[in-house]
């Protein structure tokens, strides 16, 4: 239909320069509008964001072993539905890099969790599909200085935005004739913080004036089975301040935020909208080989996959359920595990949100 318009106008266009001559200005107004006409025919009456949680596709620290055998790729069970996206997002948990010494003091570099992929990985991310990654996070200073650069180098070369450390608070890129903005936030000392709000206040609405979608991303909140609620306060593990992360995605959105994607607990949590703009509390793990607990919910690995209109606002979503169990890269989960979880916590924590499952996944908000 858009094609059909369009050739219509073109020929009216050239059959009016026929039938008679107009001045200069009455052309370039012709041309303008017929320019104006293709561009809006053309421009998505939506956008697809399609979110993942950590991802560290395997890692030869502390030695090789740890690395998966060659032949299967990550995603290769799950590439179908990732293809469906206008813009894919995940958190890398570690780096991608071939130098750098561990950072961490370990006595037993057995027990020591440093994450070291090799750069060739980065083919697996571009071939995935993946436009815009987190680095914020607690991996990222796994290797030191050369880690976060070559992590850095790798994913430029494959077009992939990033953002979240402070050689690199924010990013911006364009698809499909739309300007995004993204920046990231983490409690670790190599990333920008999810304390300082006023910082995060700061480059939210910069972006805002300079593209057309914000997406943010934070790393924070307590970790593991018994922390799969948001308490709506700063939460604590391990004696460290993991953020607030209700308020700190409320004051995005409220800043100018579009979108936020959480990820850090290693466990789902609840589906929020607020303000008509999407919120994931926690994706979990998603692809991540050896080296981590996968046991029970923990192997949840959901795919989230919202559609926002061209100011941002939640139209609709759809929970893809994967899993991974270990050592296995992530698949389709026929029991619909993380779609089970989500769907009782956002019940839980967010009655005011009004979202309704089905059981196929697809959600909306409920109108009042």
């Amino acid at each position: 239909m858009r094609k059909l318009l369009l050739f219509i106008l073109f020929v009216s266009f050239c059959s009016s320069i026929h039938a008679q001559k107009y001045s200069k200005e009455v052309l370039d107004s012709m041309f303008t509008l017929a320019v104006t006409t293709k561009e809006k025919l053309a421009a998505p009456k939506f956008i697809k964001i399609m979110a993942v949680g950590d991802i560290m596709m395997g890692t030869n620290f502390p030695k090789d072993s740890y690395l998966p055998p060659e032949g299967k790729g990550p995603f290769d069970d799950i590439q179908e539905v990732l293809l469906k996206a206008d813009i894919l997002f995940g958190n890398l948990e570690g780096t991608l890099t071939d130098t750098g010494e561990n950072a961490k003091r370990c006595s037993d570099p057995s027990k020591c969790y440093s994450f070291r992929s090799p750069e060739r990985y980065g083919d697996y991310l571009a071939a995935a599909g993946f436009d815009v990654m987190s680095i914020a996070n607690n991996h990222i200073g796994d290797f030191g200085k050369i880690g976060i650069e070559n992590t850095s180098k790798t994913l430029e070369k494959h077009n992939i935005a990033y953002a979240g450390v402070f050689a690199k608070p924010f990013d911006t890129f364009e698809r499909n004739g739309i300007k995004y903005g993204f920046c990231a936030f983490a409690p670790n000392k190599d990333c920008l913080k999810i304390h300082n709000l006023s910082n995060a206040k700061k480059i939210v609405t910069e972006l805002k004036q300079k593209v057309d979608i914000v997406i943010v991303s934070f790393h924070g909140g307590a970790e593991g089975h018994e922390h799969t609620h948001v308490p709506r306060k700063t939460e604590r593990f391990y004696g460290e301040d993991r953020g607030d992360v209700y308020r700190f995605a409320h004051t995005m959105i409220d800043a100018g935020a579009d979108i936020i994607l959480g990820h850090g607990p290693h466990v789902s949590r609840a589906f929020e909208v607020y303000k008509n703009k999407f919120i994931a509390y926690s994706l979990g793990n998603f692809c991540t080989y050896s080296r981590f607990n996968l046991n029970g919910i923990k192997g949840y690995a959901p795919i989230a996959e919202i559609e926002i209109d061209l100011t941002g606002n939640f139209i609709k979503g759809k929970l893809h359920s994967a899993k991974q169990i270990d050592e296995v890269y992530p698949f389709i989960d026929d029991n619909k595990g993380a779609l089970k979880e989500i769907k009782q916590l956002t019940a839980q924590d967010f009655p005011e949100s009004r979202l309704i499952f089905d059981d196929d996944g697809s959600f909306i908000q409920q109108k009042k």
